[in-house]
């Protein structure tokens, strides 16, 4: 009985230390949320924390109404397809051969790969590839320099290892070739791992940003995150609101704004988890070797 009462009280400390564990990591995203919806007045008082005060859509109704926002939330959606899917496929075209430890050369092509994870050709030396390779404000600018991650390679690399060898064997016995193998069986059985890296490639080239500022000079080639960065440097809103003499519950604070535009650009990929967690299971290929 004491047992069963310990169980229960350690069960309620753990799920109460969780939610407060929650709440911490959610405050933040709660407080954007709520200067977002909040007026003028409550944001410069200083009266917003998790809670909107005097809700405001105002700010929504701006980012919405702005047709460069909606084009980047476009041309960001549409680069963060491309890319990802590019970054797949030439991940899992170099894992695969990678994993076979009958590949010729392949310790010293793992070496390479893992000198890139600590050292760097630099920023400049990688504009000057760029731009000798006639990429400067183009949309490959911003997919082909990041095409493979050497630590989602190594990730992907072991989990292939890992597949049981008879299922190859049992495959090219029937007559299949190496690629049918990969497209058939690796693949399949590689669905969690490949949605993880999907959106690890996808959330990082959603956040990216830099490598626009170096590279793209064409505003209709701009990300979103691009768009978000420009309006919190610069006070242009507040300066053209004073200009026209807005004052009271009408004027729109820049940090509503700001905010609004944060939500705007985080709100699409976090649509993306719930499709993706299905795969998040362990154990997939339990039971696809029977003996």
């Amino acid at each position: 009985m004491k047992d069963r009462h310990a169980g229960r009280m350690f069960d309620a400390v753990n799920l109460i230390a969780l939610l407060v564990f929650v709440l911490l990591c959610l405050a933040p995203f709660l407080h954007i949320i709520a200067i977002s919806l909040s007026s003028a007045r409550s944001i410069m008082s200083g009266e917003v924390s998790i809670i909107p005060i005097e809700i405001n859509w105002s700010a929504y109704s701006q980012v919405i109404s702005d047709s460069s926002m909606i084009r980047s939330l476009g041309f960001t959606i549409m680069l963060t397809v491309l890319f990802t899917v590019m970054c797949i496929l030439m991940t899992i075209a170099a894992a695969y051969p990678l994993s076979k430890p009958a590949l010729r050369g392949r310790k010293a092509v793992m070496f390479f790969i893992i000198i890139t994870m600590f050292f760097s050709g630099g920023i400049i030396p990688e504009y000057i590839l760029v731009r000798n390779l006639h990429l400067l404000d183009s949309i490959w600018a911003l997919v082909l320099p990041g095409l493979i991650s050497p630590f989602y390679l190594i990730i992907l690399i072991s989990f292939f290892q890992n597949v049981p060898d008879s299922l190859e064997e049992s495959a090219q016995i029937d007559g299949s070739s190496f690629f049918r193998t990969l497209i058939s069986i690796i693949i399949p059985l590689s669905l969690p791992v490949l949605a993880t890296l999907s959106l690890f490639y996808a959330v990082g080239r959603w956040n990216g940003f830099t490598d626009t500022l170096m590279y793209i000079t064409s505003p209709e080639l701009y990300p979103l995150q691009l768009k978000l960065y420009q309006l919190v440097q610069n006070n242009m809103v507040s300066q053209l609101m004073s200009l026209e003499g807005a004052s009271g519950q009408h004027l729109l604070q820049p940090e509503s704004l700001k905010a609004a535009s944060v939500i705007f650009a985080t709100v699409p990929i976090l649509i993306v988890y719930p499709w993706l967690q299905r795969y998040f299971v362990s154990g997939v290929m339990l039971g696809a070797v029977k003996g």
